[in-house]
């Protein structure tokens, strides 16, 4: 018996064949923008598709915590700074470091120069602005180390719990406030302020600075090798994406303008942030570097009777993924 298949119909068999690829979604810690050019160029570029991977990036914003939609199986993976990872972890969301395409920070205070600040010690009796939801770890841990107090008067500093914008600064409700060398400062300056009205300090010069945007899973998903495949590809991809979007920074641009639903960015503004973001992505393999995970840990637990984790954590990162995404 001679059996004929249409195009129509073979296609069919074919793909009720053919292996789906494997689903991973991947929860920012902000809204869509160039710190995440890597994975929305390893999207659009296709280099998740060639691993096998359908790729879901769900933006943050002001009132999206990561390691809460982690928690409640909103997301495979989350992008989160390692204070903020360590704390959740110490409280008993077991959280781990699978990765960290960034090497070094971009936080920084930008002060008033006409304030007399000059040094550290000349925060003394200031304003300065802190972003919290878990950002705000490094400068408490910073301040206590310095001897410094967060609960105002002359000796102190009082802290403002700041928005996601530089207006405490413009509008002199602060004296300092805290900045991303490749996001608000470029927006202080766009204000119209001259860089010599200001004086920066960055976390990554003061020898207090904790490592940021790495990439977090739950560590019972780690326990399934099919998971772990599936991690392996998705860093391989992403730091291919993120290599693209170095050598390519107008392209990377162009592309989170793409995928930018809220309209808000602009290119030459998002052009301007993967130049920064370049500094610190430049040179990673993915690869945890173990001397400033330790680095990052000394600087939580140096915070006083306040620090923000009270015991070096124990299983907090693994190399099992880089390790193979690296080869």
């Amino acid at each position: 018996m001679k059996t004929t298949f249409t195009t129509a119909a073979l296609a069919a068999l074919i793909g009720s064949t053919a292996l789906a690829d494997d689903d991973v979604t991947l929860q920012l810690q902000w809204v869509t923008q160039a710190q995440f050019a890597g994975y929305y160029v390893a999207l659009e570029k296709g280099f998740y598709d060639e691993e096998g991977l359908n790729v879901t990036i769900l933006p943050g914003g002001p009132d999206i915590a990561p390691p809460q939609v982690l928690a409640g199986g909103g997301a495979d993976i989350m992008l989160n700074w390692m204070p903020s990872a360590l704390a959740a972890r110490e409280k008993g969301l077991p959280v781990v470091n699978i990765a960290q395409p960034f090497t070094s920070s971009g936080l920084m205070l930008t002060c008033w120069k006409d304030t007399g600040i000059e040094s550290v010690e000349d925060f003394r009796g200031k304003t300065i602005g802190v972003w919290f939801f878990g950002n705000e770890y490094p400068f408490l841990s910073w301040m206590s180390q310095v001897g410094i107090g967060t609960e105002g008067g002359e000796d102190g500093v009082t802290v403002l719990k700041q928005g996601f914008n530089v207006d405490p600064l413009l509008n002199r409700e602060a004296d300092c406030i805290s900045t991303m060398t490749y996001n608000e400062y470029g927006q202080v300056l766009d204000a119209g302020v001259n860089p010599d009205e200001l004086v920066t300090f960055k976390y990554e010069d003061q020898g207090v600075a904790t490592l940021e945007d790495g990439i977090y899973a739950l560590e019972e998903n780690l326990d399934d090798p099919e998971f772990v495949d599936k991690m392996v590809r998705f860093v391989r991809a992403s730091m291919a994406g993120w290599r693209y979007a170095e050598e390519n920074v107008d392209e990377a641009a162009a592309i989170i303008i793409e995928y930018d639903e809220t309209g808000a960015q602009s290119e030459a503004a998002q052009a301007r942030m993967m130049g920064e973001i370049a500094k610190l992505t430049a040179g990673s393999t993915g690869a945890l570097d173990v001397e400033a995970y330790e680095r990052t840990v000394a600087t939580l637990l140096a915070g006083g009777s306040d620090p923000v984790i009270s015991m070096a954590p124990e299983g907090a990162y693994t190399t099992v993924i880089t390790d193979q995404a690296v080869e």
